[in-house]
């Protein structure tokens, strides 16, 4: 793989390096070595996962500015990739999240990217999954933080570990909650703006209440609703605490299998976006090949479907 460094190399180099990496996979998409390095990264997954939802205003990046000076105080790398709202004209991010978080660039333990949304509702592109991939492999800790909220955020739940809901003071009851259809989301919830005292205590009870009515009584992980205020820190280290204990909860558990879900989902996803129901159709045939490979080599698998669905039939 001349092309790519190895997964060593980049835990040890420079953001520099790593984002020469990222510009690569984006221009190189197609190439089978990009498959073997993005499977390679796959495989040698170490960092926890942190996803990011919530509506436009809630204080996210805020929060993602807070989290990265805790995580940075603790030695951990930290990674942050922004997905924005893209332009129509452009196909570019609009909004650049990035630039509300106050970094030292100096810091090669913390690296920061922007990447455009593309036509992807759920705020997620093939880019970014393969972004993803390659920065859980060399970070502690990679915090995605998404366009918005909605249904079709579902989309963080197949790269993210742990998610992350974020809900501000006055933003409505446990009945509109539960019409916004994203209480199965969260794995943890924090209500932001805690510095508003008694709407901050009235919206994490009303979540409290939405969460109680929405999940199964049989599940096993109970969501914490925390108060947080990213101006003041209060609440940031309970947030940290609770990401850990489930992150550990994972670790525990079925991380390995989960990870490997998302990786089928994926692929599913990649070829449904490149070849339509008839692909995806094709590719589910036979359950058995395609799905099972791309449980472990999702990009490579993606790479040899693509290479025999568009083979000529003779």
């Amino acid at each position: 793989m001349s092309g790519f460094p190895s997964l060593a190399e980049l835990r040890a180099g420079s953001k520099r390096l790593l984002a020469r990496v990222l510009t690569r996979l984006e221009t190189h998409a197609q190439e089978t070595e990009t498959a073997l390095f993005l499977d390679s990264a796959c495989k040698g997954a170490v960092g926890h996962v942190f996803g990011l939802t919530g509506p436009p205003g809630v204080g996210k990046s805020s929060l993602t500015d807070a989290l990265i000076k805790a995580y940075r105080s603790e030695g951990k790398r930290v990674a942050v990739l922004a997905v924005d709202p893209s332009s129509a004209i452009t196909g570019g991010a609009l909004l650049g999240d990035r630039t509300r978080l106050k970094t030292d660039p100096s810091d090669d333990d913390v690296f920061v990217r922007s990447m455009a949304a593309r036509s992807r509702l759920g705020g997620l592109s093939d880019h970014s999954v393969a972004a993803i991939s390659v920065l859980r492999a060399v970070c502690d800790l990679v915090i995605v933080e998404t366009v918005g909220i909605g249904q079709s955020e579902g989309d963080l739940k197949q790269v993210a570990d742990t998610v992350l809901l974020c809900i501000q003071p006055g933003s409505g009851d446990s009945l509109q909650f539960m019409k916004a259809g994203i209480m199965e989301l969260p794995d943890l919830v924090a209500v932001t703006k805690s510095d508003l005292g008694a709407m901050a205590r009235r919206a994490a009870s009303d979540v409290s209440g939405a969460l109680s009515l929405s999940r199964q009584s049989s599940a096993t992980w109970n969501v914490p609703v925390v108060q947080v205020s990213a101006q003041t820190g209060s609440g940031i280290a309970e947030l940290i605490a609770h990401a850990a204990s489930h992150h550990a909860y994972l670790q525990n558990g079925d991380l390995s299998e989960r990870r490997q879900l998302q990786h089928v989902a994926w692929f599913k996803d990649m070829v449904r976006t490149e070849y339509g129901r008839e692909g995806l159709r094709s590719a589910s045939a036979d359950p058995s090949g395609w799905l099972v490979r791309a449980r472990n080599k999702p990009f490579q698998s993606f790479s040899n479907f693509t290479a025999e669905f568009r083979r000529p039939v003779i």
